[in-house]
């Protein structure tokens, strides 16, 4: 099984607002960039579209080391939240609608086929590739006003 590395970051202006998203693919010392844009998102939707335009990206399964700095993300699956939102026919602990379910259910679609760790990183630090992801995230909302 393939062995690589993704680190992604979303971005928004105003939230709900204009948002990017931006994951950079890392194989064998070769680099692929995804990113893209929405008009009226939320950060934790271009968090989340981050990872899954990453993994789309894969065409075998693959073994991944998905670094983010959302902790909405990492927590979903580091801490087993995503299990038991499904068990609760998703819903949170404090019995709301878990949102960005559409995403979630993609995401978790794509775990079936690659085999994922999530690992958090500190978002705006000196992790030169969470860095240039947010730097990517921000040029493509920022695109929306040209």
């Amino acid at each position: 099984m393939k062995e690589l590395k993704i680190y992604t970051d979303g971005a928004c202006s105003g939230n709900p607002g204009k948002g990017g998203y931006c994951a950079i693919l890392i194989y064998n010392g070769k680099e692929k960039v995804v990113s893209g844009s929405e008009l009226n998102t939320t950060n934790n939707r271009m968090e989340l579209l981050a990872v899954i335009r990453g993994l789309q990206t894969l065409k075998v399964p693959c073994s991944v080391e998905l670094f983010s700095d959302s902790q909405y993300v990492t927590d979903a699956f580091n801490k087993g939240w995503i299990t038991n939102w499904q068990k609760n026919d998703w819903k949170t602990s404090s019995k709301s609608q878990v949102k960005n379910r559409d995403l979630w259910e993609e995401l978790l679609r794509l775990l079936s086929i690659h085999l994922v760790r999530f690992v958090k990183v500190k978002g705006h630090s000196d992790n030169e590739y969470n860095n240039r992801c947010d730097q990517i995230a921000v040029s493509e909302y920022k695109k929306l006003d040209s």
